[in-house]
């Protein structure tokens, strides 16, 4: 019985989000509250709540002061100089453009927001690629494969879910998974170069001569709220920043409190001003937050309650004895076309602990399949999938149809995925229970 109703339960919540027949919210809270009452939990249904907001507290904390701070950041333009230095630098090399395409997505992409990313870096390199004839397909795919490898840092979307969903640390699930997103934007780099080749090749005749002042901003306005004099300092926040949260020095919410309060003191003193910037970038970090608590209700209700372990125990049985110790290995190898067919919340917060428990039965540690989730699903996934409104305008700023940023992108997406899960298996990162 508790199984049945469990999984019915992550089935409904499934179809409602993807059928966006109610918020995310809305079905993470109410679905599993029907499903406790079914079941004769009814009574403890605020206790069951409540454990599951308090453990997800720190990380939805967190997520909302990284937000704060490398908005506040951006809105100062410390990222300016750095893009004016890369397109610099790269002039007319279609395999520099390339590299440099991947560096400066990679450096935008540090506030985990794939929408931001997308509408700083393809309007300040689109005019370079088109100045020079290149494929605007290769520019969203390098973009693409960028945003998806830095959207495993730990106050990304993938992650921050998996930490949430298997009420785990960022230290459990994403510090050993470090090198192998290094070797993830490492190979990122090499594709970089190899389609920078082929145009560079395909452009041979065009490439000679050309004026590319008239790239540096001719329309460029000067931002009230830019704050040049302080690049130096800003940049040394976002690297003291990083290095406690890597050194876990201190718990990553506390970290990036300390730091949004610093950053929004010594760039804007001026009161009116900091609740402004407050304002502006408290929208999306609320709402993400908000599906956060509600999950923390969702896995509190199905965990207390015993229907993930029912759930868990009835996927063993299904299971052939010689599979079950390679599940993290099967979900890595899925994880990045699961984007297409599940979005973030149906698939961390409904299949993956279902997968994490059945694995534990095995003998494995369920943070495996965690970090084998996070290197695809929603990851190098999500600038593909039809799932996300970010993906959409992703296309639409370069200019191209969905299919063909799909046909381009996905084998690349897909061997970056694969890169770093062999890593990860070769490191130990990702252990196989036999």
């Amino acid at each position: 019985m508790l199984a049945l109703v469990g999984f019915l339960t992550v089935l409904v919540v499934i179809a409602l989000i993807m059928t966006k027949k109610v918020q995310t919210m809305v079905a993470l809270i109410l679905v599993p509250i029907i499903s406790a009452l079914i079941i004769g939990h009814g009574g403890e249904l605020g206790g069951y709540i409540s454990r599951g907001i308090t453990n997800i507290a720190p990380t939805g904390v967190m997520f909302i002061f990284a937000i704060l701070f490398f908005g506040i950041l951006m809105d100062a333009g410390t990222f300016d100089p750095i893009i004016a230095r890369i397109l610099k630098v790269v002039g007319k090399d279609p395999i520099k453009i390339g590299v440099g395409t991947v560096i400066l997505a990679c450096l935008v992409h540090l506030d985990g927001s794939g929408a931001s990313t997308f509408l700083i870096a393809i309007p300040a390199l689109l005019p370079l690629y088109n100045k020079l004839g290149m494929s605007k397909g290769m520019l969203a795919t390098l973009v693409a494969l960028s945003a998806g490898t830095m959207n495993m840092l730990p106050w990304g979307g993938p992650t921050l879910r998996a930490v949430t969903a298997l009420d785990s640390t960022v230290d459990q699930i994403f510090t050993p998974m470090i090198i192998p997103m290094a070797a993830g934007l490492l190979f990122v780099v090499a594709v970089a170069v190899f389609l920078g080749k082929k145009e560079k090749t395909r452009l041979a005749t065009s490439l000679e001569a050309l004026d590319l002042n008239a790239l540096e901003s001719a329309d460029k306005e000067d931002n009230p709220l830019a704050r040049p004099k302080l690049f130096l300092l800003n940049l040394a926040f976002i690297v003291v920043a990083v290095v406690f949260l890597m050194r876990g020095t201190l718990p990553p919410a506390v970290i990036f409190m300390i730091a949004t309060c610093i950053a929004l003191m010594v760039n804007y003193p001026n009161l009116k001003i900091q609740k402004e910037r407050i304002d502006t970038h408290a929208k999306s970090a609320l709402m993400m937050a908000s599906t956060l608590f509600a999950a923390g209700a969702f896995i509190g209700i199905m965990t207390n309650s015993g229907m993930i372990e029912a759930m868990s125990v009835s996927i063993v049985n299904l299971i052939p004895d010689g599979l079950g110790g390679a599940f993290p290995v099967i979900v890595g190898i899925i994880s990045m076309p699961a984007s297409f067919l599940f979005d973030p919340d149906s698939f961390y917060f409904g299949i993956m602990p279902v997968l994490a428990n059945a694995y534990e039965a095995f003998g494995g540690n369920p943070v495996m399949v965690a970090r084998a989730s996070i290197i695809g699903q929603m990851s190098l996934g999500f600038p593909m999938s039809p799932l996300t409104p970010a993906t959409f305008l992703l296309i639409g700023l370069v200019g191209i149809d969905l299919g063909e940023h799909q046909k381009k992108t996905f084998i690349f997406a897909f061997l970056t995925t694969m890169v770093m899960l062999v890593v990860a298996i070769v490191i130990g990162s990702i252990a196989i229970a036999l």
